[in-house]
């Protein structure tokens, strides 16, 4: 999965005000100040003034767009070792394939920003759209490797076999042995069932990668002769949506990963 996004409340804004060396080296220096001076009175105001800072800042605009490119700093930071992390663990081809769109990725803002009619807002968001994207398609590469893996080791012949066994078991007649025998069949018929839905999500993410690697292209092509970025916006907006829609259908297939067999 795509590493989650932090959630910017007064909390988070606190804590980041709180927990910095600057902070620190105030506190520090109002206690020390107080304890060389035998000055106490140094260390309440120190204190209060701490409260008070504490108390209004976080909610402050002006300090809040100040905090903002740290925690923006720290977010990009976490998302490429969360992405990293995943390529690593991925198979060489995919590896490659994503660092393809790394690549292709970083060829397009360049060109977008070579582009003198793109205005700078409207670029940012396109941009941001595209790293989106790579972050989905990493996500999906690594998606179908896990399922791609577990389906190999699958023997869906021998499934089927099971399948085909119990329902020759259930046509004979009645009995304890036959009511077994249909619980079995259920089993098996919804493995079988979640199985087909695993192998068709791996062919319809693989078809949503090829179309995010060509679309990728297309529009580095295409990049040096728009004349605004809603040229490309509809693209990657029709891509984002498919690749939403995958992600969707994903869930399902999770669940039985994790249970071995979905109710």
């Amino acid at each position: 999965m795509a590493a989650p996004e932090r959630k910017r409340t007064a909390g988070l804004y606190a804590r980041k005000l709180f927990n910095n060396v600057y902070n620190y080296t105030l506190l520090g220096g109002v206690a020390l100040a107080s304890l060389a001076t035998g000055d106490w009175w140094l260390l309440a105001v120190g204190a209060g003034l701490e409260v008070l800072y504490m108390l209004y800042a976080p909610d402050s605009e002006f300090v809040r767009g100040k905090v903002n490119g740290m925690l923006d700093a720290e977010d990009a930071a976490a998302a490429q070792a969360h992405l990293e992390n995943m390529l690593q663990r991925m198979a060489s081809e995919d590896r490659q394939r994503c660092r393809q769109l790394l690549l292709k990725q970083n060829e397009i803002a360049r060109l977008a920003n070579d582009n003198p009619s793109f205005s700078r807002d409207m670029l940012q968001v396109e941009i941001t759209k595209l790293g989106r994207l790579v972050a989905s398609f990493v996500d999906l590469a690594a998606t179908v490797g896990r399922y791609t893996l577990y389906l190999d080791k699958e023997d869906i012949g021998e499934v089927e076999r099971q399948r085909r066994d119990y329902e020759r078991e259930v046509e004979k007649g009645k009995g304890p042995a036959v009511d077994l025998a249909k619980k079995n069949l259920d089993i098996v018929m919804r493995r079988l069932e979640r199985l087909r839905e695993i192998n068709e999500f791996v062919q319809r993410a693989r078809h949503q990668m090829e179309l995010i690697e060509n679309s990728f292209a297309l529009l580095a092509d295409q990049i040096v002769s728009m004349q605004s970025p809603a040229a490309m916006s509809g693209q990657l907006d029709d891509l984002l949506d498919g690749v939403e829609a995958i992600r969707e259908t994903a869930q399902e297939a999770d669940k039985f990963l994790a249970t071995g067999v979905s109710a």
